[in-house]
């Protein structure tokens, strides 16, 4: 049982105890949370248990606390509980407690900070999810980075995650990239074709037609156009995602499932999801149109979903695809990340879960604002248009893919940010990538220089790690299991590159003022305690370096 879990039935334990002695009255129920001070002098865990139960005891925040600390049970792991401020309980460990934290650390070595709190939920986490009409632009790259690192948290908390990209392959940009690319292929063949009026203009389609036209001689420039758009659309497509895979796994993002759009027609899903919505009066038809009535569910007006001309909307396939997720693969919550610019999807897609019956609440949707960037202090602008396309793989082959990442999960979704790519370049302790990498490549040379030196710290006695830096940083890596809690329950993964730069800290604080090989024979019982300390901490920050899905260096 973790500490926390411990602490909190101790503090449910004395509630109890006080109630039954009449020193408290009985309440309702009310939720025990026990969380880390940010100041040390606060003790190393606190409840503000009191504060919530003032209203209905009817009694003073800090009499309740009092007689809860005088009815809280003994506890070894417990060096001292009090109240604080205006009705705050403050609980302190031993350092017993903390030195037996190494060991076990130690023994759960890779799977250190992975927990059981997500554990039996089936969540499809959907990212990215752009039409696959060329390289990922630098924008993708904030969503991309955030659904990844969300999934890695999710699974360290024992959810059985698929991470997903929906392929818009039946759309209309896809119709308006493959018109851009027969005119490229016949330009190619040799003939004065035009671009379309709406076209795409990147140097990549032309590219692209170059190698369709060389794979099949020129074949298709004999066909009518409209049979010729229709041959080019599978050797396209094929092209993009592969673009798109290879920016994606730069950026180390591995999906478990490419989902077609189009699968949702093929296989009928999308006429029978329609069907339903309108046996259930979800659909009425109005100007040439079918509209979805969004407005019987509290919305402020209705959606198309297939227009006059007969074709779809993009949010009549969503409709369908999320029905799909619930209906088909049972999943027990979904998480879509999209940009800040599809905030009016939102209600209308909560809607129509609703219409479908699926409980609106399985499905979370985040939306990651803009990102601007700035270079020698000032801002970059970038556009697609006139062939400027600054892509996912352009700033990771400027700064790398670890910086991209980390940046990316330092800030939270809802925040817009600024990326400083001079930062992001410097390898340096003030960029905090280097910062974190270099921490964990400076504890395997510690280690490597023991090994060296012959020294064997498997029988190091770690109740000799007694010095305040040493319990310090052994209170900063033991967190890391309520980290993964807090920030997969928040979908938070900001948490853990601000949690693994306190770690970093807290080993710089601790190697500045605890040698740990010493020359000296006589220290040599501290020597090994500190390395099997040396050992945790590394094991810390490589696993946080593989929650944000970074690269864990043994040198720098």
């Amino acid at each position: 049982m973790r500490i926390t879990d411990q602490l909190r039935d101790a503090v449910a334990e004395a509630l109890a105890a006080a109630q039954a002695q009449g020193e408290l009255p009985s309440a309702g129920a009310s939720e025990i949370t026990i969380d880390q001070p940010r100041d040390q002098g606060h003790g190393d865990f606190a409840t503000s248990l009191p504060l919530k139960l003032a209203r209905t005891m009817k009694m003073a925040p800090a009499v309740i606390a009092a007689a809860i600390v005088e009815a809280f049970p003994n506890n070894a792991d417990v060096k001292k509980v009090e109240v604080a401020g205006p009705g705050f309980i403050n609980i302190t460990l031993a350092d017993a407690w903390f030195q037996s934290q190494v060991e076990a650390i130690r023994a759960a070595g890779s799977e250190f900070g992975n927990t059981d709190s997500k554990a039996g939920q089936k969540i499809q986490l959907e990212f990215v999810s752009v039409n696959p009409t060329g390289p990922l632009h630098v924008g993708h790259a904030r969503g991309a980075v955030i659904g990844s690192g969300l999934a890695n948290l999710l699974e360290a908390a024992g959810a059985d995650v698929t991470r997903e990209y929906y392929v818009n392959d039946a759309g209309n940009q896809m119709r308006v990239y493959t018109e851009t690319l027969y005119s490229r292929y016949m330009q190619a063949a040799g003939y004065a074709v035009p671009l379309p009026e709406t076209s795409y203009p990147g140097e990549y389609v032309a590219e692209q037609a170059q190698q369709i036209f060389e794979d099949d001689g020129g074949a298709l420039a004999d066909l009518p156009k409209e049979e010729a758009i229709a041959a080019l659309y599978k050797p396209g497509l094929e092209r993009n995602l592969a673009l798109i895979k290879t920016d994606l796994e730069d950026l180390n993002i591995i999906y478990d499932v490419w989902f077609s759009e189009q699968s949702l027609f093929d296989s009928g899903r999308f006429d029978t999801t329609m069907k339903e919505l309108e046996d259930d009066g979800f659909i009425v038809d109005r100007d040439g149109a079918r509209w979805f009535a969004s407005t019987q569910l509290g919305e402020d007006k209705d959606n198309v979903v297939i227009r006059s001309s007969g074709g779809h909307t993009y949010f009549a396939s969503d409709i369908v695809y999320h029905a799909e997720k619930f209906k088909e693969r049972n999943f027990d919550q979904v998480i879509d990340v999209w940009g800040a610019d599809h905030h009016g999807h939102v209600a209308r897609m909560k809607a129509a879960a609703k219409a479908l019956g699926i409980d609106p609440d399985k499905l979370t949707i985040i939306l990651n604002q803009l990102v601007s960037f700035k270079e020698d202090g000032e801002s970059l602008r970038f556009s697609k248009r006139k062939n400027v396309i600054v892509t996912v793989r352009d700033l990771v082959e400027d700064v790398g893919a670890d910086a991209v990442r980390y940046t990316f999960l330092s800030r939270g979704a809802e925040s817009q940010m600024e990326f400083d790519l001079d930062l992001a370049r410097k390898q340096s302790p003030e960029n905090p990538v280097y910062y974190i990498q270099y921490a964990h490549a400076r504890l395997s040379g510690i280690l490597r220089n023991a090994v060296e030196k012959g020294i064997d710290w498997a029988d190091g006695d770690v109740s000799l790690l007694t010095h305040d830096l040493e319990i310090a940083l052994i209170r900063q890596i033991t967190a890391l299991p309520d980290v993964v809690d807090r920030a997969a329950d928040r979908l938070e993964p900001q948490q853990v590159p601000h949690y693994a730069t306190e770690v970093a800290r807290a080993l710089q604080r601790f190697y500045d003022a605890c040698r740990v090989i010493s020359e000296n024979e006589d220290d040599l019982p501290v020597s090994k305690a500190r390395l099997k300390l040396v050992e945790a901490a590394q094991i810390a920050i490589a696993r946080c370096l593989s929650l944000m899905g970074m690269n864990v260096p043994e040198r720098m």
